[in-house]
């Protein structure tokens, strides 16, 4: 079942929603993961381990920290090794 409701955005949310071919569909699944994530706290709370929202905010940062330090020549490493492994195992497999 659905329901039709109105609601009011701010303007680069209403500017970002134009560019959706289905605003329902999409909102819809906006919702869903705020949902699953809040759902997931709950669970986590429940089993002792309280994450604030600084908590999340810290681990972000230190995400694009670490990002920022990936340097083309990491990447040429790992897509090499990536290759190795996935050579090993085909060859495994024959």
């Amino acid at each position: 079942m659905t329901k039709k409701i109105a609601i009011s955005v701010p303007d680069d949310v209403a500017d970002r929603l134009s560019t959706e071919p289905n605003v329902s569909a999409f909102v819809t699944g906006a919702v869903r993961r705020q949902m699953a994530g809040e759902k997931t706290r709950e669970v986590l709370a429940r089993a002792g381990f309280v994450i604030t929202d600084e908590d999340v905010a810290d681990a972000h940062a230190e995400m694009e920290q670490l990002k920022a330090r990936i340097t083309p020549e990491l990447r040429e490493q790992a897509a090499r090794l990536q290759a190795e492994v996935l050579a090993a195992r085909a060859k495994a497999r024959r």
